[in-house]
C-alpha cells in the first residue's frame, strides 16, 4: 500500500520543529492542537494520529471526546511530550498509547496538570520557538544532575521547587538559577554552573521524537484499520463536533459551521429538521423499548440509501466526505433508519391500543389531501359506471 503523508498526522509546535518530524517519517504536521482540531484532522483519513503539542489557557484545549472519536474511527492515537502526554495518561485505558518519560510521569502521578508542560513560545511565523522552560525539563535536569552527583536529593528537590514557584511565562534558566540560589550552598552552585554549562537535554524534544517515531513505525506496518469501541457521545459533544468539524469537497476543506449556517436559511430547513427529529425520536424510542436492528437490516438500509443516491462505487468515499459523512457515521444513520422502520412496523404494540398501519395511512392522507383525491377519483369512477348502466 502506498504511503501518504496524511497517513500520519502530527500536532507539533515548540516541542519539535516540523522539518525534523518530516525527516523522521513522511507525515502531515499541524500546529498545536486546539479544541476541534482532531475532529478536523480526521477528514484527512489518517491511519495514525500523534498528539504532542496542544494549546491551553488562551484557547480551549483539545477535547478528550475528539481522541475517542479518532479511536472509534479506527485511527491509532499516540500521545507524548507535552499536551499529548497528559491526554494519553487520561485516556490510556481507552486505547490512546502514551509514549515517553513525560507520559510516564503523568501516568504515575509525578506530574499532575498541564502547568508541568506549559511554556511561553513564539508564534507559527517564528517556528513556535520555545522562550521559557517547562517544568518537566527542569525535573529531567534535576534527575540528570542527581545521577551525575552534581546535586544531592535535597538540592535536586530545591531546584524543582524553585522552578515550580516561577510563573511559566517567566521561567527561564537564569530566572530558575536565581530562584534556587538561597537553597544551595556555594559549592553546590559552583558544581551546578560548571555542569550546566555543558548543556542540558530537552526532555520534551526527546519525547516528541520518540512519539513521532512510534506513530511512524505503526503506520509502516500498515495494519488493517479496525473500528474501535462504539461510543455514544452526549448531545453537547455531537453539536460541538457538528459546528467545529470540516467537510472535504475535493481538495478544499469547508467549515461545517458555515454549511450549517447556510442550511438554516434554506426554504426547506424546517422540513429537513422535522424529518431528522422524527427519525431520531423513533429510533431512540425503539432502543428504549429494547429493539435492535440486525446487521442485515442495517445493510439493507445502507444499500437502499446508496441506490437512492445513484452514486457509483468509485465515487462513494468522496460523496460521503462532501456530505460530512464517513462509513462509520453512515452506518449510524442507516441504523437509525432501520430502527425507525422497526418502530413503525411494530407501532400497534408500542402503546396500549396503539395505532395501526391503516390508521396512520388514513390520518396522513386526510391531513395531506390525498384522501379527498382518492375519494373523488372513486366517486367519479362510480358516476361513470352508473352512466354506463
Amino acid at each position: 500500500m502506498k504511503r501518504r503523508p496524511e497517513d500520519l498526522v502530527v500536532f507539533l509546535g515548540p516541542s519539535l520543529p516540523a522539518a525534523e518530524a518530516r525527516r523522521i517519517a513522511p507525515c502531515t504536521v499541524l500546529p498545536p492542537a486546539r479544541q476541534g482540531d482532531v475532529w478536523r484532522a480526521l477528514s484527512l483519513k489518517p491511519r495514525a494520529l500523534v498528539l504532542v503539542d496542544g494549546v491551553f489557557e488562551a484557547q480551549p484545549s483539545v477535547w478528550h471526546h475528539e481522541l475517542l472519536a479518532a479511536l472509534e474511527a479506527g485511527v491509532a492515537v499516540f500521545g507524548g511530550g507535552s499536551m499529548g502526554a497528559l491526554r494519553a495518561s487520561e485516556l490510556s485505558e481507552h486505547g490512546v498509547v502514551g509514549v515517553g518519560r513525560i507520559f510516564g510521569w503523568y501516568r504515575d502521578g509525578v506530574a499532575v496538570d498541564d502547568s508541568e508542560v506549559a511554556l511561553l513560545h513564539a508564534d507559527a511565523e517564528h517556528g513556535w520557538r520555545p522562550l521559557t522552560v517547562p517544568l518537566v525539563n527542569v525535573r529531567h535536569a534535576a534527575e540528570l544532575a542527581l545521577k551525575a552527583r552534581v546535586l544531592g536529593r535535597a538540592g535536586a528537590k530545591a531546584l524543582v521547587d524553585a522552578a515550580a514557584g516561577v510563573f511559566y511565562q517567566e521561567r527561564t534558566w537564569p530566572r530558575i538559577r536565581e530562584a534556587v540560589e538561597p537553597a544551595w550552598t556555594r559549592p553546590v552552585r559552583e558544581a551546578w554552573d560548571a555542569w550546566f554549562s555543558g548543556g542540558v537535554e530537552d526532555l520534551k524534544r526527546l519525547d516528541a521524537i520518540e512519539c513521532v517515531r512510534t506513530g511512524a513505525e505503526f503506520v509502516s506496518r500498515a495494519p488493517p484499520m479496525q473500528p474501535g469501541v462504539r461510543r455514544n457521545p452526549s448531545s453537547l459533544v455531537r453539536r460541538r463536533r457538528l459546528m467545529e468539524d470540516v467537510t472535504r469537497v475535493g481538495s478544499r476543506a469547508v467549515d461545517s459551521g458555515r454549511v450549517m449556517e447556510l442550511l438554516r436559511g434554506a426554504p426547506d430547513a424546517a422540513a429537513w429538521a422535522e424529518a431528522g427529529l422524527r427519525r431520531a425520536l423513533l429510533a431512540g424510542w425503539a432502543r428504549s423499548l429494547g429493539l435492535d436492528a440486525t446487521e442485515e437490516e442495517i445493510a439493507a438500509e445502507e444499500a437502499a440509501w446508496w441506490n437512492e443516491r445513484k452514486v457509483r462505487a468509485s465515487r462513494r468515499e468522496a460523496f460521503l466526505a462532501a456530505n460530512g459523512l464517513d462509513a462509520l457515521e453512515l452506518r449510524r444513520l442507516c441504523e437509525a433508519r432501520a430502527l425507525e422502520r422497526l418502530a413503525l412496523k411494530h407501532a400497534s404494540r408500542f402503546l396500549p391500543d396503539g395505532p395501526s398501519w391503516d390508521e396512520a395511512l388514513a390520518s396522513e392522507a386526510r391531513m395531506g389531501g390525498q384522501w379527498e383525491q382518492a375519494a373523488r377519483a372513486l366517486a367519479e369512477a362510480d358516476d361513470a359506471s352508473d352512466e354506463g348502466e
